[in-house]
């Protein structure tokens, strides 16, 4: 009697381990399904730019590099990648500059006004792209800057400042006012507790909304496309028009190439200051 008492007691358990191994079992190969699923095409297109075939076919009837020496050859890509680096870079560098003091005033403030303009950073990443570039065309346009560099400077820069500001707003309202408090009663001005205070603790949202701001100008080609011209077309809008007359693997050799600048761009900042970081709010 005492030994069915036990098993009975005993049952139980040992049916909800059961249970768990087998949520565990499901979960995990949803987890790999669903990586496969985002993987698979990236590795088809590295595939693919290794093709000795002059358009794109599978089974690959062998394997070349020639589709990365079209990228040399082709000179609209070299100069469109230019383009694009500069435009990312100096984007980013712009939406901090304009995007980091305005996410310092709305963490700080309590009016109905700052809660009001954390909502609009919001604006230029919830409109539409093409409405955005729509209106952005008009406007500077309207303002005599027309289709120029800084025209599309310009427009990548208003999608940058939401990356920028949003992380930085994050990891400041984080911080406990103790820090900058303390510098204000030892002395410091506000522009050096900006400076040797305030910056340093926000660092990691800055860095980590301009990491987003390169990435997301690098790949952007709606807003790039109404600013495109004979000597400020970006590398996506140049794929595009390449794509419209041909179709060979060379797309997907400058597309392989395109990865491989925005992996090395998060291997790099890693290395120099660690990506976990970026999450230390």
């Amino acid at each position: 009697m005492i030994e069915q008492a036990t098993a009975t007691v005993a049952a139980p358990p040992l049916r909800r381990r059961a249970r768990r191994n087998h949520a565990a079992w499901a979960l995990g190969l949803y987890v790999v399904l669903f990586l496969v699923f985002l993987l698979l095409p990236i590795a088809a297109v590295v595939w693919v730019s290794f093709s000795s075939a002059t358009f794109i076919v599978f089974p690959l009837p062998g394997y070349s590099l020639r589709w990365y020496a079209r990228i040399l050859e082709y000179k609209p890509f070299i100069d469109s990648l230019i383009v694009s680096i500069q435009v990312a870079v100096g984007s980013a560098v712009l939406g901090a500059g304009l995007g980091v003091p305005a996410a310092l005033w709305v963490a700080r403030s309590r009016s109905a006004t700052a809660a009001a303009v954390a909502n609009l950073l919001l604006a230029p990443i919830s409109v539409p792209a093409i409405v955005l570039g729509f209106s952005l065309l008009y406007l500077l346009s309207a303002m005599g800057l027309g289709i120029s560099f800084t025209a599309l400077l310009i427009t990548h820069t208003v999608v940058a400042i939401p990356y920028v500001a949003r992380t930085a707003l994050a990891v400041y309202r984080s911080l406990p006012p103790d820090f900058e408090e303390a510098a204000a009663v030892l002395g410091a001005s506000r522009w050096q507790t900006l400076r040797h205070v305030t910056l340093p603790l926000i660092r990691p949202g800055i860095f980590a909304g301009a990491l987003f701001a390169i990435l997301i100008s690098l790949d952007n080609l709606p807003l790039s496309f109404f600013f495109g011209s004979s000597s400020t077309n970006t590398l996506p809008v140049i794929m595009l028009s390449y794509m419209q007359n041909q179709f060979d693997p060379s797309i997907a050799a400058i597309s392989t190439v395109q990865m491989l600048i925005a992996v090395a761009t998060l291997l790099v900042v890693n290395a120099l200051y660690g990506i976990e970081k970026f999450t230390a709010a």
